[in-house]
């Protein structure tokens, strides 16, 4: 989808800011192209990461998952975590790059502030200060099985626990006073109860940047009062405004500026020479991201049955979901089974999509479709409008699939005056237009 360029406005043009997704192995990555790679050759790592450097991006993000998704009791093998995990491998990334940020998902459910936050100042230094975590947080019992605690924990209180989280680990990384020695930070609250001494000085940033992806109330809260950077699902338009403003407006009540906080959607990109042939790239891409099988698991997620009888290419089930199921296990299916499928099924009845037309449709994110030219002008124009503050581009190879971005878009946006054509500063908050905290001050 492109959008021609907007007219000038009296106002600055805006930055655009960029940052490129290692591409997760579920209906994102086609497995099935030649050029295809490894989810766990550290070269694969490198390459995309010297890619998004080589293209003067701010950053270089990770997924990350805790256990093995699992569909009628058999692994389920298009998973994300079936890689390296997150922080050891940005840790080895810090040594082949200078300048490109380094984001990792680390969940604040299971972990702990006090070695989570050293692991992440750890990275900060090793760095130069590029270091940035995704605050993510995990309520299923399935997930927390896996560690002391299980699945005790409501899916109200996740933010309740990640802001408690966020608050100890950024008193543990202020509290070195510049020029001295770091004072004891002591908290009690629900969550936790410590009282400890961080054993690292300040990073050249402070701390990492922080990221946050939830777009319920609480969770646009939450990243107002705590994120740097929002991983945005709003890509279009009009969604992308609407939500542009929303959590913009929620800074003021916490002390903050609009500038304080990058929404940054995460969206998808297909080139060609012409508008046609990338249209019709793009449409071949997306029936190999969405398999008949990948199809009718995207539907058991959440009909909670076994559907495998379904004609991937015939018409969505008429029958209703089961309440409770365990059919599928460690996937974040929607909470209210019956009025999701009840709306997929109107969807596709008025539009006659089969099962896989569906998955087709409801799995995609933006994706900016044409040519180099129309695609740098659709960018720009998002940005300048305020539906983002920049994009965090989800390729579908690795780990080639950002290079003919970096290659024939970048420069475009370059003779805009829109993006970067040099690195100018070297911590992730520069690059990101950021304010550095205030150092031996808890925020």
């Amino acid at each position: 989808m492109t959008h021609p360029a907007t007219t000038a406005t009296t106002r600055p043009r805006k930055r655009i800011h960029l940052a490129a997704h290692f591409p997760g192995v579920n209906n994102t990555t086609v497995w099935s192209d030649p050029d295809s790679g490894s989810q766990i050759d550290f070269s694969s790592f490198r390459h995309l990461a010297r890619t998004a450097e080589r293209g003067r991006f701010d950053f270089l993000f990770l997924a990350e998952g805790l256990r093995l998704r699992e569909r009628k009791g058999l692994i389920h093998d298009l998973d994300v975590v079936g890689r390296p995990e997150s922080l050891t491998v940005l840790n080895a990334l810090a040594a082949v790059t200078e300048h490109l940020g380094l984001a990792a998902t680390v969940n604040a459910t299971f972990n702990e502030p006090y070695e989570l936050a050293r692991r992440f100042a750890s990275l900060d230094h090793l760095s130069g200060g590029r270091a940035a975590w995704n605050v993510v947080t995990t309520s299923d019992a399935f997930t927390g099985a896996n560690f002391r605690r299980g699945g005790y924990l409501d899916r109200a209180d996740r933010y309740h626990r990640a802001a408690e989280f966020v608050e100890v680990a950024r008193a543990l990384w202020n509290s070195w006073r510049p020029g001295g020695a770091p004072r004891t930070v002591r908290h009690t609250g629900p969550q936790f109860d410590i009282t400890a001494r961080p054993t690292l000085p300040h990073s050249p940033q402070l701390h990492p940047v922080l990221i946050q992806a939830g777009d319920s109330d609480e969770g646009r809260e939450f990243a107002a009062r705590t994120a740097d950077v929002v991983f945005s699902r709003h890509g279009t338009l009009e969604p992308g405004r609407a939500f542009h403003t929303d959590v913009k407006r929620r800074l003021a009540r916490y002390g903050r500026t609009p500038d304080e906080l990058k929404i940054m959607p995460g969206v998808t990109f297909v080139l060609g020479d012409t508008d046609a042939e990338a249209q019709e790239r793009a449409t071949h891409i997306r029936r190999q991201q969405v398999s008949p099988q990948t199809a009718i698991a995207f539907l058991e997620n959440v009909w909670g049955r076994d559907l495998s009888a379904y004609d991937p290419d015939g018409p969505v089930p008429d029958i209703d979901p089961v309440p409770d199921s365990d059919v599928v296990q460690g996937w974040a299916h929607a909470g209210d089974r019956f009025g999701v499928a009840a709306r997929w099924r109107a969807l596709a009845e008025e539009k006659k999509l089969s099962i896989r037309e569906l998955a087709i449709e409801q799995t995609a994110r933006q994706s900016f479709i044409g040519t180099p030219a129309s695609v740098a002008a659709a960018l720009d124009e998002y940005v300048q409008t305020d539906a983002a503050d920049g994009f965090i581009l989800v390729p579908h190879l690795t780990p080639g699939g950002l290079d003919e971005f970096v290659d024939r878009v970048v420069p475009l946006l370059q003779e805009r005056g829109v993006f970067r054509t040099e690195y100018e500063g070297t911590t992730l908050r520069h690059h990101l237009q950021l304010p550095t905290p205030h150092p031996g001050r808890e925020e």
